[in-house]
């Protein structure tokens, strides 16, 4: 059925348009037609006294079709028209309208609800206007309305976090007046707006209501603090100003004005780069699960139910919270007593967690604790769906392992491991089980941490990756789907990451200063150098030298990560590594660090005496250059699906900002012939010091660069994976 909007005039008067787009009712353009030409219809019918808006399926409308900002540019084609429309035929028309509303009211649907004379829910419907995380404001009125309905405060707080409000809230702030049972949620609203048709009920005119703003002064210094909070938290952020911007003038020249001044602010935010890059990791998200030859192969997943993890550390506990938290059956397995008592306290303190945040209560904890087992053997492993192997990263250990489960599970069961760096394939190579062996690599902490980083080899099944495509799923993980290599997608491809700062240190660059450059100047979590003392100089180090090994020609070794390990700085665990750490872990720069940089400058050879002049923007570019370079040969060489599914796992595990689209959406913002020329340059200038294959710009960046092509276009050719 095409997008629309459906009408039906009953015996009492009561024009009932339902919009109808399942499944969520977005509001395609000819949605917003369709209503607006049955508004029209009803306002000028004799037989009409008032009119209800509804959704069809139990839901009112998530918002505008957002597939509308891929097609149409300048914002989805959302104009000044749209918002005449909502204020001629829903607010101000000859007939008093009103918004029945069930299970989400979400952008323009919450919008449009508002335009309405009043507004019913149901139990459980959430109500809000997410568009600032999708890099735009509110276009159709809701910069003016929402604070007119729920004052300015709370308006600048739902905006701003995109975070929507449960029916409770929603009533107690005026968002909603009544909340009613969905069996009375039509005859309520058709009763409520005949009552106002009839002048028995007030008809509130949301656009110009003043009641719930707060004085002039103390509005302005409401959205003032707004405004720097909104600077402090996004500092490269311009449509969260933009949005404030245009709530401001609403609230100094009223509602009228402050819409004209939405709508300019709409499309400043929508010719944003940072609008293209949120709508492009909304879809990209939405499209990991969707694997070439695997999801449509015509096969149907199978759910998990019951989980073991083998090994109860830091991430095999927070596994088997993950599965907890899904409603799975999980089994621990240890190899003693005291490792499986601190295993299940771990689990258990993860639980804990949640009833300090009031996610849950006791009650819901223990019921939980009660589909957990643990145990010394396999006896148990018979009846489990799924194994997650996360032991320590030794070969021998796991490929024993893994020859264990094949004897002791059922012939169904997904033998996966969480490895980081050992090829799955040599991992599963003393076993007859191939096809059902598979990397399932999450990140710390693995019960929180979004992403689940799925590894297939050549003999990994289609069905066997299609559930755990569906475990990932029921784990509430972005599953990645890619294909067997040192590092797999997301540890390959930031290898240069560290590699990159570490040259730049060498060449006479602070590293501190550098840190602060991409923590601040570019928007990540932390700096090169802070991450690595949150993993370990250990772990770097031995993950370094998988590198080396398996990418000889475009490494840099850098000698301070050995340098660091030699002198026992760790890192956090150690209290001390590039920064030193209280007891409370704080990090704050060391001086004791200057020697060890010397030496490491000496031992390097890059360092002429000055440290070389670069912008903040040329430190950006010399340490994430390297790594697109590197993102482009996963692409190249089949690893990973689809380059979007790169952008997503960037995001989703080393945090890159979304803002920017993720590492490849990123390159292709600025352009591919720009990478490759600026790698071009410094592999001639350092080829000298035999670093040219750290930089050159592998074939798929360079014939993207010659021909004007985009990076996101992907391979011509099937993937390797």
């Amino acid at each position: 059925m095409a997008p629309n909007a459906v009408m039906e005039v009953g015996q009492d008067g009561v024009a009932i348009i339902t919009l109808a787009n399942p499944p969520v009712n977005a509001l395609h353009p000819n949605v917003l037609s369709s209503l607006f030409n049955h508004a029209r219809e009803a306002h000028n019918r004799s037989d009409v006294k008032a009119i209800v808006v509804t959704g069809q399926g139990g839901r009112f409308s998530a918002g505008f079709d957002i597939q509308q900002f891929l097609t149409q540019s300048g914002g989805g084609g959302i104009d000044s028209k749209i918002n005449a429309a909502f204020c001629e035929l829903l607010e101000s028309g000859p007939k008093p309208t009103v918004a029945a509303v069930e299970g989400i009211a979400l952008g323009g649907g919450c919008e449009t609800a508002m335009a309405c004379n009043a507004r019913l829910c149901t139990p459980g419907t959430k109500l809000g206007l997410p568009e600032l995380s999708l890099g735009i404001l509110p276009g159709f009125g809701g910069t003016q309305r929402l604070p007119r309905l729920v004052g300015l405060q709370k308006a600048c707080e739902m905006m701003l976090t995109s975070q929507p409000i449960k029916e409770g809230a929603a009533k107690k702030l005026g968002l909603v007046d009544d909340v009613v049972s969905k069996e009375k949620l039509l005859p309520a609203a058709r009763q409520l707006a005949l009552a106002i048709a009839a002048g028995k009920a007030p008809r509130s005119q949301t656009l110009y209501r003043t009641d719930k703003l707060e004085s002039l002064g103390e509005a302005l210094t409401i959205i003032d603090f707004a405004k720097a909070q909104a600077a402090k938290k996004g500092a490269h952020l311009t449509h969260p100003q933009l949005c404030l911007d245009a709530i401001r003038w609403g609230v100094e020249f009223g509602g009228l004005k402050g819409i004209e001044k939405e709508q300019e602010a709409f499309a400043k935010a929508a010719s944003l780069d940072t609008h293209k890059a949120l709508v492009h990791i909304f879809f990209a998200q939405r499209s990991t699960k969707k694997v070439s030859g695997v999801t449509d192969a015509g096969l149907m997943p199978r759910k998990v139910r019951k989980v073991a993890v083998i090994g109860g550390g830091l991430m095999g506990s927070g596994i088997a919270t993950a599965g907890l938290l899904a409603g799975q059956e999980v089994i621990i397995k240890e190899v003693n007593d005291r490792f499986l008592e601190a295993g299940l306290s771990r689990v258990k303190s993860n639980l804990m967690s949640q009833v300090k945040r009031g996610k849950m209560n006791q009650q819901q904890v223990e019921k939980l604790l009660s589909k957990l087992k643990g145990t010394l053997s396999y006896d148990d492993f018979k009846t489990v769906d799924m194994v997650v192997e996360a032991v320590i990263e030794s070969i021998d250990l796991k490929q024993k392992i893994f020859a264990d489960l094949e004897r002791v599970c059922g012939a169904h069961c997904i033998l996966s491991t969480n490895t980081s760096t050992i090829d799955i394939e040599l991992i599963g190579s003393k076993t007859k089980s191939q096809d059902r062996i598979i990397g399932a690599h999450f990140f710390s902490p693995a019960h929180i941490m979004p992403l689940l980083e799925i590894v297939r080899t050549n003999k990994t099944s289609k069905q066997v990756i299609l559930d755990t495509i569906e475990y990932g799923a029921q784990i509430k993980k972005t599953p990645v789907v890619v294909g067997n290599c040192t590092g797999f997608a997301v540890n390959r491809v930031f290898f240069p990451y560290t590699q990159a700062a570490c040259m730049l240190v060498d060449m006479g660059l602070d590293p501190y200063m550098i840190d602060m450059v991409i923590l601040k100047g570019f928007g990540m979590p932390m700096g090169p150098f802070r991450l690595s003392d949150l993993v370990g100089a250990d772990i770097g180090l031995h993950v370094g030298k998988n590198f080396i090994e398996s990418f000889s020609d475009r490494v840099y070794p850098a000698q301070i990560i050995s340098l660091l390990n030699d002198h026992k700085r760790l890192g956090e665990k150690t209290g001390s590594g590039f920064y030193k750490f209280d007891n409370k872990r704080k990090a704050s720069a060391d001086k004791d660090l200057a020697p060890i940089v010397e030496e490491s400058r000496e031992k390097a050879g890059l360092f002429k005496g000055q440290p070389p002049k670069l912008s903040p923007e040329e430190i950006i570019q010399f340490i994430f250059f390297p790594v697109v370079n590197e993102g482009c040969r996963v692409i190249d060489e089949g690893i990973v699906d689809k380059p979007s599914d790169l952008d997503v796992a960037t995001v989703m595990s080393m945090g890159f900002p979304a803002y920017r689209g993720g590492l490849i959406k990123w390159a292709d913002l600025l352009g591919a012939k720009v990478v490759a020329d600026k790698l071009n340059s410094w592999a001639k200038q350092y080829e000298p010091a035999g670093l040219a294959g750290f930089f050159k710009p592998c074939k798929y960046l360079q014939q993207a660069a010659d021909n004007n092509t985009s990076l996101e276009a992907g391979r011509k050719s099937s993937s390797k994976m």
